[in-house]
């Protein structure tokens, strides 16, 4: 049926200002950024509180990014890992903000999301700069001193419950993570500044079960074992639990890294004497505010080695 000319032309009118209305709100719905958050393991306390606090952030914010956040099974699986990032990128993401599971592994895909248009934040394990740099990119580190905030937690130790030649473990994290190198970096500072003697450093993966049985094998082999510094708190959790069962309870010192809620019980009763605090809860916070500047054209505020410190604190008692 023919409309006549006068509804005709109503009819017109009325479908040019719908295409005027509909790409007015397509665009204001493209300003606003889809920020990926994607973590590590969600089965450690730490990467949870970490999400908690990047969605009460975005809560805070609602006109200025959507947040869509995931991690992987455990602290290993790189593999799965990649795959997000790759979802990420299909999904057409604007900002990725990564905690890697391995700090050269992820590179590959972190190029490739960077080439699709994305700006990448680096949070909590730092990237390998000369992996980056190999494959001509650049990417901001946001988080702590991980080197630094473990000579914290070693120099105590040391300070009050040692005595030089004490034998001491380090259980550390993943070995391919930065994180992972540098705790177990700044253990051993402490360790032999106050000339105690190391006499096991193995993997527990960041996990409790497997901290657990790196800790009871260490007890095991080495009887005179004084103190065992895990590079987190689920590794700390894992080595109060072997500890106990060596009944060496009050002989064996255990210290951990993180300051999950989990450990702060055994703080108080003593059977962890310390941890370090990195703002868990800020860290993923940090990176989201330094992405959506970046996403603006803006620089965010990274130091000479493309690093955005973030705050570390001794806990104890």
């Amino acid at each position: 049926m023919k409309l006549p000319f006068p509804g005709r032309l109503l009819a017109i009118a009325v479908l040019s200002s719908l295409s005027l209305a509909i790409p007015l709100s397509q665009a204001h719905a493209e300003d606003k950024p889809k920020v990926a958050l994607v973590m590590k393991s969600l089965a450690n306390e730490f990467f949870r509180t970490m999400e908690d606090g990047a969605k009460a952030y975005q809560k805070e914010h609602p006109n200025e990014f959507d947040l869509v956040a995931n991690g992987i099974k455990d602290e290993t699986d790189t593999g799965n890992q990649i795959r997000i990032v790759e979802q990420m990128i299909a999904t057409g993401a604007n900002a990725l903000i990564i905690a890697p599971a391995d700090s050269k592994a992820l590179v590959p895909v972190i190029k490739k999301a960077m080439d699709a248009g994305i700006t990448v934040v680096n949070i909590d394990n730092r990237l390998d700069p000369e992996v980056l740099k190999s494959k001509g990119i650049s990417v901001p580190f946001v988080g702590p001193d991980n080197r630094k905030g473990a000579r914290l937690v070693g120099d105590y130790l040391a300070k009050e419950k040692l005595k030089a030649g004490d034998q001491v473990g380090i259980i550390e994290g993943v070995p391919t993570t930065t994180n992972a190198q540098q705790r177990t970096a700044g253990f051993k500072d402490a360790m032999e500044a106050a000339q105690m003697k190391i006499v096991s450093v193995q993997s527990g993966n960041w996990e409790i079960d497997k901290g657990n049985a790196v800790a009871a094998s260490m007890l095991n082999e080495y009887p005179d074992l004084k103190a065992l510094l895990a590079g987190n708190d689920s590794m700390a959790l894992g080595a109060v639990s072997a500890v106990r069962a060596a009944g060496k309870t009050g002989q064996v010192q255990v210290v951990g890294y993180d300051n999950i809620n989990a450990i702060k019980p055994m703080l108080k009763d003593g059977r962890v004497l310390a941890t370090l605090d990195q703002a868990a809860s800020q860290q993923a916070v940090f990176g989201i505010q330094a992405a959506l500047k970046m996403v603006k054209g803006e620089k965010p505020d990274v130091d000479a080695d493309n690093v955005i410190q973030t705050p570390v604190e001794l806990i104890t008692k």
